[in-house]
């Protein structure tokens, strides 16, 4: 019967309506009409000839197939097909896939080779075969992009879109750069595409809000094993809304979904808003007039003392090009008895605190600032010099650490000098705002009226008492700082304790205050601070004193004459004389250190400018 059916069935192959010239004509070795007339029992002659194979000679796959009559006998074994022969790329992305290594190969998808048809991009298509191993208990079915998918909307994520067609990569360790990588990588694939999420009425502000966050900085830095990615929140297949009483971020579960990663997350501690905008009035009145204020302080404060500093720096090169001319001309015969005679500003303890206070506010803005600025580029390889986040996070907590050790040294001696010390006359409120007290009296507000005069060639230059009213400003601004960036700072290094008596949104205003006043403080101190101590024309390039507490008779007269009149008739000047320190090694140490703090405070200063110039990369 079988012998019949292979003789008659080739005619019948010809009756079948091809749209194509048939295989004979096309030149074939064996005419798959031959073929058929044996193997349409498992094969339809029609759906073969219109599938992408159709096409295609039997023997284009069968290769081992040479002689039909030795076919017929047996005497050739028929082995397996390789798809590789014809399909490349394919076969490359699935020899390095997870399937691969499993033993799961071609055949073993693509189950109906014969009759096998384009997807034409129709992603039910590659679900449908990926749910045959797959997803036995419907996560991803049930989930909103699965039903996307199902439905037809070919924008919803598919199995492929996350992990492509062949090249099906292992995800490996749980913990490994790859595996924590991935959770977050192929939703941005999508979620970043702001048109794509607009057509289809998502969320289009989760990647902005997830980048701008702390986790988001950290991936972006690429240490994406240190933080939560999207799945760690939203999981990878069992995507819902947030009002379906499944989902992994609705209200109800989100104390599970926190003690994943914060394993004492409270109720309070949930209210955390993951993608709060602060640029969002309506929704987050709360972070959007905190933005508001921490940018006009920042703003106001830039803009008062960098206008200050220019001033400064022009009328001080005028009066320095002023003595210069005298001096040239013979006019200038400002003779000072013992000129350069050192008497002591600062004690010992003062110096220590202030190299406390210089090591440590470089170490934050050395592990803050490429956080701060994470698209940039210098970010990327700052945080890589460091040796990655963890480290820079350890740093910065040491750093820190150091800030609250020299916060309390300065409120210790603060109680000392109005309390307990001796030499100082008056009560508590006559020290508070006398003339060897850093709190702002009423005299800086002259200080400041006849600076200003004398930036405006209106008067002569002022000369200070004990304390300038830019440096109480500096003094003052630490307890304001450690008010803001310590507060704040110490909430984000223990959020889960803050939690249990917070509420979470009180993170998202600590990250917005930590991270603005963060760059006040880093831009006042580089540039304003920095002008101020060693750039203008009377110091520039660095003024040493605060490195060996001493100060020359001539230019304390000239700077600080009010203090010396007083200490001269309270009879004490030579109380405060003071030998002048010596040795090369201590000189170049310390000259060597402050140089090397000058210069890494510029150099960061300019990478800030360049990343408000040059926008991100």
């Amino acid at each position: 019967m079988q012998s019949a059916v292979c003789r008659f069935l080739p005619l019948l192959m010809l009756l079948v309506a091809w749209s194509t010239p048939t295989f004979a004509e096309q030149g074939m070795a064996i005419d798959p009409a031959t073929c058929l007339g044996c193997h349409s029992d498992k094969i339809s002659v029609r759906e073969f000839a219109a599938s992408v194979h159709g096409k295609n000679a039997c023997t284009s796959c069968h290769v081992d197939i040479t002689d039909l009559a030795k076919h017929m006998r047996k005497e050739i074994k028929v082995q397996k097909v390789q798809c590789e022969r014809c399909h490349k790329k394919e076969n490359a992305e699935h020899y390095t896939s997870v399937h691969v290594s499993k033993g799961v190969m071609c055949a073993d998808c693509h189950t109906d080779l014969h009759v096998h048809k384009s997807w034409k991009g129709d992603k039910r298509k590659v679900v449908a075969k990926c749910v045959q191993c797959h997803d036995k208990e419907k996560v991803y079915q049930q989930s909103v992009h699965g039903k996307g998918v199902a439905a037809g909307n070919m924008d919803s994520a598919a199995c492929s879109d996350c992990h492509n067609l062949h090249a099906i990569k292992p995800l490996g360790d749980p913990k490994s750069f790859e595996n924590r990588d991935f959770h977050t990588k192929v939703c941005l694939k999508c979620h970043s595409d702001q048109k794509l999420m607009a057509k289809n009425k998502v969320f289009n502000v989760a990647v902005k809000t997830y980048m701008e966050s702390y986790h988001g900085k950290n991936y972006r830095l690429g240490f994406p094993e240190r933080v939560a990615g999207c799945a760690d929140c939203h999981t990878a297949h069992s995507v819902l809304p947030e009002n379906d009483p499944k989902s992994s971020v609705n209200p109800a579960n989100l104390v599970t979904t926190c003690a994943k990663c914060h394993p004492k997350a409270s109720t309070f501690f949930t209210k955390f808003y993951s993608h709060g905008e602060h640029n969002d009035r309506e929704k987050y009145p709360i972070l959007y007039y905190t933005f508001i204020c921490m940018t006009g302080l920042l703003v106001g404060t830039f803009a008062v003392f960098w206008v200050h500093t220019l001033l400064w720096m022009f009328r001080g090169f005028v009066e320095n090009r002023e003595k210069a001319d005298k001096l040239y001309n013979g006019e200038y015969h400002h003779v000072i008895p013992d000129a350069h005679k050192q008497y002591r500003r600062f004690t010992r303890r003062h110096i220590f605190l202030h190299i406390l206070v210089i090591t440590s506010f470089l170490g934050l803005s050395l592990t803050g600032l490429p956080l701060k600025f994470s698209d940039q580029f210098w970010a990327l390889k700052l945080m890589e010099l460091l040796g990655g986040s963890a480290n820079a996070g350890m740093i910065h907590r040491i750093c820190a650490g150091i800030t609250f050790v020299y916060f309390a040294s300065a409120l210790a001696m603060s109680i000392h000098f109005l309390f307990i010390k001796k030499d100082i006359p008056g009560n508590f409120i006559q020290r508070l705002f006398g003339p060897d007290s850093l709190c702002p009296n009423l005299r800086d507000i002259t200080d400041v009226v006849n600076m200003v005069k004398w930036f405006f060639f209106k008067g002569p230059k002022p000369t200070f008492e004990r304390w300038t009213y830019w440096e109480k400003f500096d003094f003052i601004a630490v307890f304001w700082g450690m008010f803001a960036i310590g507060g704040s700072g110490l909430m984000l290094w223990f959020p889960e304790l803050f939690g249990t008596f917070l509420p979470g949104w009180m993170f998202n205003v600590a990250t917005i205050i930590h991270s603005d006043e963060a760059l006040l403080a880093t831009g006042f101190i580089f540039s304003v601070h920095f002008f101020n101590t060693h750039g203008r024309p009377e110091k520039f390039p660095m003024d040493f004193v605060i490195f060996n507490g001493q100060i020359a008779k001539e230019e304390m007269i000239e700077e600080r004459g009010d203090q010396w009149k007083r200490y001269e008739e309270l009879g004490i000047t030579e109380s405060f004389a003071a030998k002048r320190t010596s040795g090369v090694v201590y000189d170049f140490l310390v000259k060597g250190f402050g140089f090397i703090a000058l210069l890494i405070g510029l150099g960061l200063l300019l990478l800030m400018i360049l990343a408000f110039v040059g926008g991100s990369h």
